[in-house]
């Protein structure tokens, strides 16, 4: 069902993300001279942390490890409740979660920028926010990458044939520079169909959808 669904929809997809898709296929960043930028601006107290980063991971050529390590730390948070409690503990000593944070991650082997970061969120008493800001810090390599996540949500498995015909319908859209990133989901809720995410953009095809359009017509007076 959702396989033909797809099919029969994918023209209406294209139509759907040609619209304003300009927005969403932004250059990599690249060096102009020295200069480096963010690939895309974020905003908020964890945007601006996220931004920092990636500027100096960026001018150290560490943009891949500085992120491996902050969802290791993400990780550990969820890992170990004694942690996440430090971390989001604010009646710890400034000065004890510096010097704790810096000696445990001297000891995992962290780089110095991931380090001398995670220092500053602990001196500013932002070690809670880790979490979020590595999901934005995350979203500025990506972007960096040309990689563009998209999640399909269907009550069953979309076959390999299908998932790699909206991977190419997607590639025309987004430009051949972008890396296509595919996450299926199962979602019993949508009770058949699919739907289709990817930044801000939706494309609802569930039945789900459907039957409240339906419902939402019939309930409309009638006008003789």
């Amino acid at each position: 069902m959702a396989a033909r669904q797809l099919r029969s929809g994918l023209p209406l997809l294209r139509a759907h993300l040609a619209q304003g898709s300009r927005g969403f296929a932004s250059q990599v960043a690249k060096p102009a001279g020295k200069e480096i930028k963010v690939p895309q601006a974020l905003y908020g107290g964890t945007g601006n942390y996220a931004s920092a980063l990636f500027l100096t991971a960026a001018k150290g050529n560490v943009l891949d490890k500085v992120e491996s390590e902050v969802l290791d730390v993400v990780e550990a948070s969820k890992r170990s409740p004694l942690f996440s409690q430090f971390i989001k503990d604010s009646s710890v000593p400034k000065e004890t979660r510096v010097k704790a944070i810096t000696q445990i991650f001297a000891e995992a082997g962290f780089s110095d920028i991931t380090k001398n970061f995670l220092a500053v969120l602990a001196d500013n008493g932002r070690l809670k926010h880790i979490e979020r800001i590595a999901e934005r810090y995350v979203e500025l390599t990506m972007a960096h990458r040309g990689d563009v996540k998209v999640i399909v949500r269907t009550v069953i498995p979309l076959p390999e044939k299908d998932e790699q015909e909206l991977k190419e319908t997607l590639q025309d859209i987004l430009g051949k520079n972008k890396n296509i990133l595919i996450e299926q989901k199962i979602d019993q809720s949508i009770m058949g169909g699919l739907v289709i995410q990817f930044g801000q953009k939706v494309f609802d095809m569930s039945i789900k959808t459907r039957a409240k359009q339906m419902e939402m017509f019939l309930r409309q007076p009638l006008d003789f």
